[in-house]
């Protein structure tokens, strides 16, 4: 599928924030864990989760959309004989099925993870964190070995403060009975929805939002349950960045702010106009909402390097927002994208529409602005953030602008043509 977009103009009105894209694949994960049926609300429907749906059904799982519910039943026995390789070769999240199979079968394979193409991306936190229960991991050239004699509640200390490992230690903690704690832990918004689905099937979480998370474990879970997930933060930084590129008043409503306000405190310190509005909380009893008011603004560029940090700092997701803001912002941006080898080289795309950048090296970018962004026509970069700023771009360029292939995109973001005409885009969606 291609994008084509008749950039320059003006957006407006008000974008409800989707749901989430990791909470959605996170909560798929910790389905597992329970013998009951799951119903898993407003769901967003996109190719990362039709991914998982996809292994899932392979194993034996009952899985069925109702409207935007997914409902999953799990069998009485699961088998991983016929397990669909294809879909789960394709995303990243399927490492995390590794802590609640654990609970299933003594020994088993997965296949090795997929995802954005972002360089090295390595497993091994995830290794070091399992084998504290007494798990043993053995990364193949196409899958993962994984083992167990008897599992145990232990303390966990993740050297990495990764979102995924961290989920797959709490899935793990999660049907140990005992006491189990994990220090380091991710807090971002994903982790912070699995800690709620499971204290809703009976296990008992303490410390949500912080980096020491204890875990009261209970050895069978078979409760019938109803989750909503919560609202997506890199969802609402899209639109932000949207409407700060195409100069434009835009009102992104039900924001989860927590996971927003360093990037605002960044955006206001740049120049940015907004306000926030209508503090609520999200169906999960956990998110804090809020509609952010964005109005037109002249931005410079941030006096210092933007870089992200582990919750509550920048989020790692919404700093490739920041390079294309860079474009509209007067002076010289630095963008320190330390995580991936990768994801800064593809930030160099933006050149193909006018912007003016300086790649130091694999981490580290310099953006000059303002600039004048014309159209172009760009292959989407393997990778879902890199992709999404390319067609910030290409909003704001004059012009008619392609931008082809765009898998990468439809991975995270449900209906996004759709969304973005509502507002007043010209952009559409065409196959070939």
């Amino acid at each position: 599928m291609n994008f084509i977009i008749d950039g320059g103009e003006k957006l407006s009105g008000t974008v409800e924030t989707s749901r989430s894209k990791n909470g959605a694949v996170a909560l798929l994960a910790a389905s597992l864990l329970n013998r009951g049926r799951t119903t898993l609300e407003r769901v967003p429907k996109i190719e990362e989760v039709n991914r998982l749906i996809e292994v899932l059904r392979s194993i034996g799982v009952g899985v069925e959309w109702q409207g935007a519910n997914v409902v999953i039943q799990p069998p009485e026995k699961l088998s991983l004989t016929a397990i669909d390789r294809a879909a789960a070769m394709k995303t990243r999240s399927i490492l995390m099925f590794i802590g609640p199979l654990l609970h299933i079968f003594k020994s088993f394979e997965l296949p090795q993870s997929g995802g954005c193409t972002l360089g090295l991306r390595s497993a091994r936190p995830h290794l070091l964190a399992l084998e504290k229960f007494g798990v043993s991991i053995e990364a193949r050239s196409e899958s993962y070995y994984v083992e167990h004699t008897a599992l145990a509640p232990a303390e966990v200390i993740l050297y990495e403060s990764s979102d995924t490992a961290t989920i797959n230690a709490l899935l793990a903690a999660a049907r140990i009975p005992g006491e189990s704690v994990i220090k380091y832990a991710s807090a971002n918004y994903q982790v912070q929805e699995v800690c709620g689905f499971l204290k809703m099937l009976g296990v008992g979480v303490e410390g949500i939002g912080s980096t020491t998370l204890t875990i009261n474990g209970i050895s069978e879970i078979h409760k019938d349950v109803s989750y909503s997930v919560a609202e997506d933060p890199t969802d609402a930084m899209f639109f932000i960045a949207a409407a700060i590129v195409t100069g434009s008043a835009v009102t992104i409503a039900a924001a989860p702010i927590e996971f927003l306000e360093v990037e605002l405190f960044i955006l206001g310190k740049m120049g940015l106009q907004f306000s926030l509005e209508n503090r609520r909380i999200s169906e999960n009893g956990i998110t804090k909402l809020v509609d952010i008011l964005i109005k037109p603004s002249e931005l410079t560029a941030f006096p210092e390097k933007i870089h992200a940090r582990p919750y509550p700092g920048l989020n790692i997701d919404n700093l490739p927002f920041f390079a294309v803001i860079a474009t509209v912002a007067r002076g010289t941006t630095l963008i320190h994208d330390w995580v991936y080898e990768k994801r800064a080289i593809y930030y160099t795309d933006l050149d193909r529409l006018g912007a003016s950048t300086s790649l130091h090296d694999p981490h580290r970018i310099s953006i000059t602005g303002p600039s004048h962004l014309k159209a172009a026509e760009v292959i989407c970069p393997p990778a879902l953030r890199p992709a999404t700023i390319i067609l910030v771009a290409m909003l704001a360029a004059n012009g008619r602008s392609t931008l082809r292939n765009v898998y990468s995109i439809n991975r995270g973001y449900e209906d996004l043509a759709a969304r973005l005409r509502a507002l007043g885009a010209r952009i559409e969606s065409h196959t070939g």
